[in-house]
């Protein structure tokens, strides 16, 4: 009965749709039907980083919509905040790293800006929801082993892994190419106590 209560509650209220991609009780994955008493996603994440999918599929009680928390990653707005994490050693010249950074991301940022700003304006009707700045930007803060900077920007839901991977293989040419800036690592000091004398 809770299932099929929760399958009125998704035609009513539309926690939900076919083609959106949600997470509920844990599970992830993209919705490819609902039905009366279940519905059935495409899942991602699991074993899978990056919200790709996993080839599964699954099924969930439509139940649960009373009983979970439902997050829907584009119901009326398509991009993620996504942070790339890169940490460089403390005489590196992190100033340089930080502008290699943002303006990588500047690159490809300006016509996603354009797309989420029009996508807030449209949910600002519906919901009070207000964003300031759309822009990437670059934090920093230090780290026991270095220097780590925090590039956070937005991407599309279905892209997140995509952008990784170009922004990542750009950084790394810049940052190889730039000569002052290393990659830190955790270092162990490893240290020989005195032996006493005698023994």
């Amino acid at each position: 009965l809770l299932s099929i209560a929760g399958w009125l509650r998704l035609v009513t209220m539309n926690d939900y749709r076919v083609g959106e991609r949600i997470e509920i009780g844990g599970t992830h994955g993209d919705v490819i039907d609902i039905r009366l008493l279940r519905t059935t996603l495409m899942e991602t994440r699991a074993w899978v980083e990056a919200d790709q999918s996993t080839g599964r599929i699954t099924h969930v009680p439509n139940a649960w919509v009373w009983l979970h928390s439902v997050h829907n990653y584009n119901r009326g707005f398509n991009f993620i905040w996504n942070e790339l994490h890169f940490t460089v050693t403390f005489d590196s010249d992190w100033k340089a790293a930080q502008d290699i950074l943002r303006d990588f991301a500047d690159e490809s940022a300006s016509i996603v800006e354009q797309q989420a700003a029009s996508e807030i304006h449209q949910m600002s009707r519906e919901f009070l929801i207000h964003y300031g700045i759309l822009t990437p930007f670059v934090y920093v803060r230090v780290r026991p082993d270095g220097v780590e900077l925090v590039l956070r920007y937005l991407c599309e839901v279905r892209k997140r892994r995509g952008t990784e991977h170009a922004l990542t293989i750009s950084v790394l040419d810049a940052f190889k190419a730039h000569g002052n800036i290393r990659f830190a690592h955790p270092s162990i000091d490893i240290r020989k106590s005195p032996t006493a004398e005698g023994s």
